[in-house]
């Protein structure tokens, strides 16, 4: 089969299309052809390793000190049709369209994948029905990600929430659900992407380029900053009493300081991915086929053009999503 190797810690160029071995299911395993995938920030941060030094070292002592090894398939979305089942698979049968994660083994790169029917680390369900495999892929992480930081934060109807970086694959989720969930969200990012944020449901908008939404005098119950990038004493002190400040992708120093602001405060700053699970993807398959959420998808690259994929990406400007779609020559 078709895959795209990570062969090297760098630049976009080590990743290279490659034949490898079609993956053959164990009994507790499904075969899924993948159809779709997609390329995140994570994606490009984890290949050319670009972290902090507290996570980069076990990353690196993790997945092969030199080069790649332990995982050697990036991608970590994905959406299909399962080809086999293993015997003891009872959650799945072939033919099932499905979409989710591959968890901290990624492999989603590639024409096929084996997983559990029941992932460790990551999560799979039947797709909605009223998407396609291209819209489905991009869904899981940035969903599931909004929705652990909404919940986190304890969103609620009549609050008002600000996101910052609201125009990447977690933020364009987090404002649809926090409007499905009742809140006033106002979205920052840069000046290409408002008019995209208010189509799908900002009330109102702000270009962080030109302005510091700390120093407008309006005050938030919740504030999550996507991008690590908001001015850490001034967004805490733009919150109301009690008002949570959530940081997805923060520098170490903002956790420090994160940790006691909630110490000494009443205002808290919460922290820390979550962990998917069966329960919260279908809550959100179940908002798709209800109307209340979709997907923002910039544009879409082939298998074959997945290092150009992680170039654009890279840039920082994408609205949403980018897809990478996989064809197979039987596909009908």
């Amino acid at each position: 089969m078709k895959a795209i190797v990570w062969t090297e810690y760098g630049p976009p160029d080590v990743l290279q299309l490659k034949e490898v071995e079609k993956p053959t299911p164990k009994d507790n395993e499904v075969l899924i052809r993948i159809y779709a995938t997609t390329v995140t920030a994570g994606d490009c941060e984890m290949r050319s390793l670009k972290f902090p030094l507290f996570l980069s070292l076990p990353m690196r002592a993790y997945v092969g000190l030199r080069k790649p090894r332990r995982m050697t398939i990036l991608g970590q979305e994905l959406a299909g049709e399962i080809e086999a089942v293993g015997r003891d698979v009872k959650l799945f049968k072939e033919g099932d369209q499905v979409f989710g994660t591959p968890g901290f083994g990624l492999g989603a790169y590639a024409e096929y994948i084996c997983l559990p029917e029941e992932p460790r680390e990551g999560v799979l369900v039947i797709k909605p029905a009223n998407m396609t495999y291209e819209e489905a892929a991009a869904v899981p992480v940035g969903g599931l990600e909004a929705l652990h930081f909404l919940r986190k934060g304890n969103v609620q109807s009549g609050q008002k929430l600000l996101i910052n970086g609201a125009g990447g694959s977690i933020g364009t989720m987090a404002i649809q659900l926090a409007k499905y969930f009742g809140a006033q969200v106002t979205g920052g990012d840069s000046a290409g992407k408002l008019d995209m944020l208010r189509s799908i449901g900002a009330d109102q908008v702000i270009d962080y380029t030109q302005e510091d939404f700390t120093k407008s005098g309006e005050t938030y119950d919740a504030i999550l900053d996507v991008v690590g990038k908001s001015p850490f004493s001034g967004s805490v002190r733009s919150l109301e009493e009690n008002g949570r400040y959530l940081l997805a992708n923060p520098p170490l120093s903002q956790m420090v300081r994160g940790r006691w602001t909630s110490m000494t405060g009443s205002k808290k700053v919460i922290f820390g991915a979550g962990s998917p699970t069966t329960e919260d993807l279908v809550f959100l398959k179940e908002l798709i086929e209800a109307g209340k959420i979709k997907p923002v998808i910039d544009r879409s690259y082939p298998l074959e053009q997945t290092a150009e994929a992680h170039r654009y990406v890279e840039k920082g400007g994408k609205k949403g999503n980018v897809v990478i779609t996989v064809e197979h020559n039987s596909k009908t």
